[in-house]
């Protein structure tokens, strides 16, 4: 084991701990989990700084001010969730698979931070979650998706699953393609070692959804991601 995964995991645990009781916490007074998406936002830069992951940002400006959007992000390891949660210069909710929220501390802190869980394997559930999403989305609140539903393990982009794409085009706010690299070599799935790297995170320019069928965003919102994804010789 090399000193740097000893020091993320000898000083991660016990600070994703401390986190949650602090997000317990805070929850008594904000109810809308701004103060928990802050605090999300420590942890993350803390944990990326203990990993010796270096994070650059492309096109911030293409992220609207002022209005809520879907952000839309390929992915290619555990370490996208520090580095978009810590990078994202906005308020914004995640929505992601259920299963990550029975996770001790860390899923504890997302369902605390009002973050919407989605259950794959049962539809009904999967709708109101959607449901869910979608006022949330009229309250003025951002979300976050990864649309190909799990990490891929080669770096090429897997297929998109429509409820992102069904959930913007209700929705008619924009989407905001992220692509994302460099995060596949931090930690290998199933391990545990750390590895210093280089990340490098590109915000598209807004897809605006109104009157436009999800078939259609999905297309637009993926060729988007493969553009800056080949621009850094990635094979999409």
């Amino acid at each position: 084991m090399t000193f740097r995964t000893f020091a993320v995991w000898a000083l991660g645990v016990p600070l994703t701990m401390m986190v949650f009781f602090i997000i317990s916490f805070s929850r008594l007074f904000d109810r809308k989990g701004y103060s928990a998406h802050s605090v999300g936002v420590f942890w993350s830069r803390l944990i990326l700084s203990i990993s010796g992951v270096r994070v650059e940002i492309e096109g911030a400006e293409n992220i609207p001010e002022g209005k809520p959007v879907i952000f839309l992000s390929n992915h290619q390891g555990a370490f996208d969730i520090p580095v978009l949660q810590g990078n994202i210069p906005v308020q914004f909710k995640w929505v992601a698979k259920k299963s990550l929220f029975k996770i001790p501390f860390i899923g504890w802190s997302m369902s605390l931070s009002g973050y919407i869980g989605v259950d794959r394997e049962n539809p009904s559930e999967a709708y109101k979650s959607m449901e869910e999403a979608s006022r949330r989305i009229k309250e003025g609140t951002s979300l976050l998706i990864f649309p190909e539903g799990t990490r891929s393990e080669t770096g090429k982009l897997l297929p998109f699953k429509r409820g992102g794409f069904v959930l913007a085009a209700k929705s008619g706010v924009p989407i905001v393609p992220v692509a994302i690299r460099g995060t596949n070599t931090i930690m290998k799935k199933g391990g545990y070692a750390i590895m210093p790297s280089k990340v490098t995170v590109s915000f598209g320019r807004p897809i605006e959804t109104g009157g436009v069928d999800d078939k259609t965003l999905r297309n637009r919102t993926k060729e988007s991601i493969e553009v800056f994804l080949k621009n850094r010789g990635l094979d999409a």
